[in-house]
């Protein structure tokens, strides 16, 4: 036997195990992120955080760190952990969507009912979604959330920032207007306002009168999503009318050229950087 003929029976021999090892697809897994089970303790449901610590954060074992935490962790979590050249030296954590909802339920579900802070006027879409619970996911996100993330990283409780987008940004919205002292930085993109603001404005908390806060607002939309804009521009007017003194500055950012999904990797892109001008300045 000739050696092209030994060749050709050593990959004829070798080629189903060839064919196996290629065909084994799997998830790429994100470096330097901790998925972690968390119980919202008052309403009894599962989620799940994804936490992503800075490169250093091991070497470093003195040093403290801001925090930008996040809704809709799914999906927000490769935008924002591709920022981290524009803001090194801070930690993510992102909040996932409910976990053990029922089999009939979905992710949308979940977000439609934590992210919402006024029921539906059709009783069959609120009887599916139980629309109107920011009250009790932000009481998730205050006692359980930030307690265990501030009881196990080493982070500063004084800079904390909130990252959210559409639905999630109407979540921020109430955050800052009811329980304003949650987060130090606010990012709001293309908060789902809509009808919502005369109920944002009477939910006020009154710290927001207070210079003892100093609160940094960045607020977006699309330059197509013409409705939203509408109440977009209405809600910072009445910010501004308001004049609070808690609201250290008011950063409003049109993105050109852009409708309300695909104004989401620049919202985060351009947030960022901002927070990190911010931090430079501080320092």
């Amino acid at each position: 036997m000739n050696m092209k003929k030994i060749l050709a029976l050593v990959v004829m021999f070798f080629l189903p195990f060839l064919t196996i090892e290629a065909s084994e697809a799997r998830d790429l897994t994100l470096p330097r992120i901790q998925v972690v089970p968390i119980k919202d303790t008052q309403a009894d449901r599962q989620y799940e955080l994804y936490v992503k610590l800075p490169e250093g954060y091991t070497k470093n074992k003195d040093k403290i760190y801001p925090v930008i935490y996040f809704t809709d962790a799914d999906t927000h979590i490769e935008l924002l952990s591709g920022t981290e050249f524009l803001m090194e030296e801070v930690i993510l954590v992102g909040i996932s969507h409910q976990k053990d909802l029922n089999k009939a339920s979905g992710v949308h579900d979940s977000r439609a009912r934590d992210y919402s802070i006024s029921k539906s006027s059709n009783p069959e879409r609120q009887a599916k979604y139980q629309f109107g619970q920011a009250s009790t996911h932000l009481t998730f996100i205050r006692n359980d959330v930030i307690t265990f993330i501030e009881s196990n990283y080493r982070t500063d409780p004084s800079n904390r920032t909130y990252f959210g987008f559409s639905l999630g940004g109407l979540f921020g919205t109430y955050a800052l207007m009811t329980h304003p002292d949650t987060f130090k930085n606010y990012i709001l993109g293309s908060p789902s306002l809509w009808r919502d603001i005369p109920l944002l404005f009477s939910l006020e908390n009154a710290a927001l009168k207070s210079k003892e806060q100093k609160i940094n607002l960045f607020i977006t939309y699309g330059e197509l999503e013409q409705e939203l804009a509408v109440h977009v521009e209405d809600f910072i007017a009445q910010l501004k009318k308001k004049d609070y003194q808690a609201l250290s500055s008011i950063k409003q950012v049109v993105i050109k050229s852009s409708g309300h999904s695909d104004s989401f990797p620049m919202v985060g892109v351009r947030s960022v950087k901002w927070l990190s001008s911010l931090t430079k300045e501080k320092g």
